[in-house]
């Protein structure tokens, strides 16, 4: 089940994900992008862009029946995933597939929901990549822009169905005008704060494909309480419990 190098990690006390140490890890903002989205319960389908070893599908499916579909550049990533799907007995639900989102061969449009946890930061130039390509791929966009995938999501969702992504919040002006760009309307956006009294460090941002304008600002979420443990709401929400 697992290579060398290779660990199985828990995501919430039910469900198991296989990681290493030589690709980059999920972080906190995957799950909380996975409990943020609006999910169809039992007709439709979810599209995850940009899916690394497969932590959004794994997550969404424990709010969804529906089938869920990632999508994987990189053939390490995408192997992983199969291996964390059939280890967690979701194959019948999920799949993942090697493709480009740039390509017009991904998934075609009709999901009615596509996520993504897109790399927070530009391209660089190469005296700024790490010398893991694998690192380099999850952190900066070298396969692709914010434009891209933000593309790639209108393509992928039909009419009225929604675009959930996580970002950094310094690129919420530039996903906002992505979104509209790309006939995505911003209906919801969350700003997930480290601590009480710290800018918000994640941005959560969901919109309509041919939406009517108007956007909800829902109510922050803090990570940590002054003692530096979770909050009880942090923990809530990120354990699905909400």
């Amino acid at each position: 089940m697992t290579d060398q190098n290779e660990r199985i990690d828990y995501i919430t006390k039910n469900l198991q994900i296989i990681q290493s140490e030589d690709v980059f890890s999920f972080s906190m903002d995957a799950v909380l992008l996975a409990r943020f989205a609006w999910v169809p319960i039992t007709q439709g389908s979810i599209v995850d862009l940009c899916s690394g070893n497969g932590v959004i599908p794994l997550v969404l499916s424990t709010r969804s029946r529906v089938p869920i579909t990632g999508v994987e550049i990189q053939p390490r990533l995408k192997d992983m995933a199969d291996r964390s799907i059939h280890l967690n007995h979701l194959s019948a639900q999920i799949q993942c597939i090697e493709a480009d989102v740039r390509e017009t061969t991904a998934p075609p449009a009709q999901a009615d929901l596509v996520t993504c946890n897109p790399p927070y930061f530009a391209a660089a130039g190469e005296t700024e990549y790490h010398n893991n390509p694998h690192f380099d791929a999850a952190r900066h966009e070298r396969n692709g822009t914010l434009q891209d995938i933000v593309k790639a999501a209108s393509r992928m969702v039909k009419q009225k169905g929604k675009v959930a992504m996580v970002l950094r919040p310094e690129r919420f002006l530039e996903l906002v005008h992505l979104y509209q760009q790309y006939g995505i309307e911003p209906k919801r956006a969350k700003w997930i704060h480290p601590l009480a009294d710290r800018p918000a460090n994640i941005l959560l941002l969901e919109g309509i494909k041919a939406g009517r304008p108007g956007l909800t600002i829902e109510p922050p979420l803090i990570v940590y309480d002054d003692q530096r443990q979770y909050t009880k709401e942090f923990q809530r929400y990120y354990e699905g419990s909400d």
